[in-house]
């Protein structure tokens, strides 16, 4: 899942050499923080939010088909 929230963080930002995901595991559910470069944290975003939910979604998703529990956060 990891990969995959990589693949879609540098398809849509244009800093893609900025873009670093850190997986930490706290008892049954496993968080990936999104580091990005400030001026692509808009583009994460989304106006309203609408892309990181989708991101979130789309993880969440994936996650349910292993049977685990996967959270994003953006990192400040």
């Amino acid at each position: 899942m990891k990969e995959t929230l990589i693949y879609l963080l540098t398809a849509l930002v244009d800093h893609p050499q900025d873009i670093i995901v850190e997986e930490t595991t706290e008892e049954s559910r496993t968080v990936l923080t999104i580091h990005a470069h400030s001026d692509d944290m808009g583009r994460i975003i989304g106006k309203s939010g609408r892309v990181i939910r989708a991101i979130r979604d789309l993880i969440k998703i994936i996650a349910a088909k292993r049977d685990t529990y996967v959270d994003v956060v953006l990192a400040e």
